[in-house]
């Protein structure tokens, strides 16, 4: 189920930080593609600036939680999570507005790389690099929820056009995360196929928080009234 779009009709400012983190990650990426795809000088650049859970742990290469938040491991993970940012980060944004909505992004990020982290420890990926948006994006995801559950979302599911409610469809993403999350931890051995799911689940249940917290302090009411910035 892939997001195409979302009901934008309440907007009231652009969404500047998002498009900006958009920009940021593909010309990250292109960099990446200078490297070459299978060069030794791309893997020593995913291995310095991605986040390794045992090496963090060691206390080396903190900054790496900040920089693994702008890697990507090829062109279906970069526009996969593009996409999700899209569709769902320009609403946020509004809400926030733009300084607390690119904190927000960062916290919430680096509050699921250390979810990936704290989970993988003792797994056979302690020692691969993570990288990708995603435990950011997932951020997104869960102040959306919160704050735009009723928000129709355009989905492609299989060949079809589908709309349906934000907390249909993110809720369905949220459970998988969940799931194959407990399964990682229940089985130590294994590498999840490369998907960072805990820190899917780490970003979502901070994006929850979080953004039911701001909401209360900056209510939807008073959001919509605001001009563009």
């Amino acid at each position: 189920m892939f997001p195409l779009g979302d009901d934008n009709s309440k907007l009231r400012r652009r969404g500047y930080v998002t498009y900006g983190l958009i920009a940021l990650n593909v010309l990250v990426f292109f960099y990446e593609l200078s490297l070459g795809s299978e060069s030794q000088a791309l893997q020593d650049f995913i291995m310095t600036w991605g986040a390794v859970p045992e090496r963090i742990a060691a206390g080396d290469g903190w900054i790496t939680l900040l920089t693994s938040m702008f890697l990507h491991g090829g062109w279906a993970h970069l526009i996969g999570n593009m996409l999700f940012l899209f569709v769902f980060g320009d609403n946020v944004e509004d809400a926030f507005g733009h300084v607390k909505y690119l904190a927000f992004y960062l916290i919430t990020g680096l509050i699921a790389s250390a979810a990936h982290i704290l989970l993988n420890l003792n797994s056979a990926s302690a020692g691969i690099p993570s990288v990708g948006a995603s435990g950011a994006i997932s951020g997104i995801l869960g102040a959306y929820i919160v704050m735009f559950r009723s928000n129709s979302v355009k989905v492609l599911l299989g060949r079809f056009v589908q709309t349906v409610p934000a907390w249909m469809m993110i809720g369905l993403w949220a459970v998988q995360q969940f799931i194959a999350t407990f399964a990682t931890i229940t089985t130590t051995s294994q590498t999840s196929g490369g998907v960072a799911y805990a820190a899917h689940a780490g970003g979502f249940i901070a994006g929850v928080v979080i953004g039911f917290v701001l909401s209360r302090i900056q209510p939807a009411p008073q959001l919509a009234q605001r001009p563009k910035a």
